[in-house]
């Protein structure tokens, strides 16, 4: 590493705030998990590595374990990794091999200009699905898959109407309830969400869709905003939704809602096929991240994390 690439490690006490907002607000790649305020409220722990005077940053959300620090993503941040401007494929392997050894295991996940530069066999690609809202909302629509068009006009059929007034907690209730169907999501990860939106929401930069059928609450979501992206970020469907059209008919409310603005709809994923296709029935374009996992841990204990 040159003289003019200088990567420090930062504990979190020791990062200057402003600075470091300032490179996400700039960085070509920025996304809203990388600002302070979410990492300060999403991640149990965060430290950084900073290029000189916060011309590149990268977070190292992390925890700790039976004594073992590792580092992790957390919950409802779907991309962290390296953040800035020009970044190198020589610049991404530095800041690599620049986390400090004291992390033993670590499980992340990087952004989509991250691809490059990761060495060998310490990276997987995972898909995420971006939407470019800016072009009218009929040409949008006319790029839509027919079972996308043949559910809204179902639920337009069957009386859904669009809410915009719906409580956060009915979106959590019902997400809560989904999530259940894979995992138990930890009460803590929930409540840091709640705080996060309401930070969120008194800056304008939240906003909750709703689709509901004789008063009952049938899809819900939670947007964020930075970036020029809408995050489609916490899902609520109720299983009575299902048949019916509700979330296609949520989606597109909020497409026609924004098209024309100069705003990606960031649908956040799917590795799982079936909402990949979802995801890329309203048009949306496959985006490649990687995901970063390097085992350090002593031998006795690899085998946990194989």
């Amino acid at each position: 590493m040159s003289q003019a690439q200088q990567i420090q490690y930062l504990t979190n006490r020791k990062i200057d705030k402003t600075k470091w907002d300032n490179c996400i607000s700039k960085a070509d790649n920025g996304l809203i998990y990388a600002y302070s305020f979410y990492l300060d409220t999403m991640a149990k722990h965060w430290d950084a590595l900073v290029l000189n005077d916060y011309e590149v940053v990268m977070p190292l959300t992390w925890n700790s374990k039976y004594g073992i620090n590792y580092l992790y993503q957390p919950f409802l941040a779907a991309q962290l990794g390296i953040f800035g401007n020009n970044i190198s494929e020589e610049l991404i392997e530095d800041f690599i091999h620049s986390i400090p050894t004291s992390f033993r295991l670590i499980e992340i996940s990087l952004n989509s200009k991250n691809i490059t530069g990761i060495p060998t066999g310490y990276a997987m690609h995972r898909s995420n699905y971006t939407l470019d809202l800016n072009k009218p909302y009929n040409t949008i629509y006319s790029n839509y898959k027919e079972n996308i068009r043949r559910n809204i006009k179902k639920a337009t059929q069957l009386g859904c109407i669009v809410e915009k007034e719906v409580d956060v907690e009915e979106v959590i209730t019902l997400a809560v309830q989904q999530m259940k169907e894979q995992s138990n999501e930890s009460s803590d990860n929930i409540n840091r969400f709640r705080k996060l939106y309401k930070f969120l929401n008194e800056k304008k930069m939240a906003a909750i869709y709703g689709i509901k059928l004789n008063n009952e609450l049938l899809a819900s979501c939670v947007f964020f905003y930075s970036h020029h992206r809408a995050y489609y970020i916490l899902v609520g469907n109720h299983p009575n939704g299902k048949t019916i059209g509700a979330s296609h008919f949520l989606i597109d409310a909020f497409i026609k809602d924004n098209a024309d603005k100069e705003m990606l709809l960031d649908f956040e994923g799917s590795d799982i096929p079936s909402l990949a296709f979802f995801y890329s029935s309203f048009g949306a374009v496959h985006e490649i991240y990687p995901a970063l996992k390097i085992n350090r841990l002593p031998f006795y204990l690899k085998w946990l994390k194989r």
